[in-house]
């Protein structure tokens, strides 16, 4: 199963969008109609990169957008670059979500205490490639931390993708530890700090900001999937999501070919980038 991208907008911009087509060139969402699975039977899933490791835009799928494509994200009219908080350049593993999952606002998680927080799942690859914006990639779980942001349960999963020609090596979240000596304290660093430079506090952690094992982490992504599944049939209040789809026959919300393509006709045409800021480059110190 392959997937294509196809860019609109000027990049560096809030018109700028990454929108997906499957084999047969039909427009898709990243949400919904690319399945969680890349393979059931051993728990090999899907990836949407939506951030390559290093770099510095927050891009993210769309939830509330037609065909959900990947943009900016914007706060306070401006577009969002993450801060580079010292040693941490960017994206420290190449950081995106895994398709038809979706953490439930309206589900308290029995383990954090805390409400999901609206999204599909987040992944963060740790493979050695360094992946292209809206790549698609089958990834092995390995653990999985528990962030809570501003009240809300969002999961960051450890993954490794498989073609990595490490792959074979990793399988829970003891092996991080022992084959990439630091990256797992690196992460745990990364999200404690990384909202510092603008303004607010640590974020915070359930289970004391330790690192659950694989079973844990795929469990709890199987339980997103059973969320999503309630979402795409309209048996949970979808609020402001955009649930349109091409694929998921049995979706009220699944669409025709041709309003898809309307979607991507009302999209702006892609044009030249604009330069990213030079502040995005600024590094950030601060004692921890």
């Amino acid at each position: 199963m392959s997937f294509t991208i196809e860019e609109r907008g000027r990049p560096n911009t809030q018109d700028y969008r990454v929108f997906f087509k499957n084999s047969q060139g039909k427009y898709i969402s990243p949400f919904h109609d690319i399945p969680i699975y890349a393979n059931e039977a051993e728990n090999i899933f899907h990836a949407v990169v939506e951030v390559p490791r290093w770099t510095n835009a927050k891009m993210e799928i769309a939830t509330k957008d037609p065909l959900n494509p990947l943009k900016q994200d914007v706060k306070k009219g401006n577009l969002r670059y993450v801060a580079n908080v010292f040693p941490h350049k960017g994206y420290i593993w190449n950081y995106g979500a895994i398709p038809q999952t979706w953490e439930d606002p309206n589900h308290k998680d029995s383990d954090t205490g805390c409400c999901g927080d609206n999204d599909p799942i987040d992944i963060c690859d740790i493979g050695n490639k360094v992946c292209s914006r809206g790549e698609i990639i089958k990834v092995k779980v390995l653990g999985t931390l528990a962030l809570i942001d501003e009240g809300e349960t969002d999961w960051k999963v450890i993954v490794i993708n498989t073609e990595d020609p490490e792959a074979g090596d990793f399988n829970d979240i003891d092996d991080v530890r022992r084959l990439k000596p630091g990256y797992l304290e690196a992460t745990f660093d990364w999200f404690k700090r990384y909202k510092v430079p603008d303004g607010k506090p640590e974020n915070q952690f359930a289970f004391n900001g330790e690192f659950k094992d694989r079973d844990f982490a795929i469990k709890t992504v199987k339980s997103t999937h059973d969320f999503w599944k309630a979402l795409i049939s309209k048996q949970t209040n979808a609020g402001e999501l955009n649930c349109m789809n091409t694929s998921v026959s049995d979706s009220p919300f699944c669409c025709a070919a041709a309003d898809a393509e309307a979607v991507l006709k009302s999209a702006c045409a892609f044009g030249a980038e604009d330069p990213i800021p030079s502040s995005v480059d600024k590094w950030f110190y601060y004692e921890k």
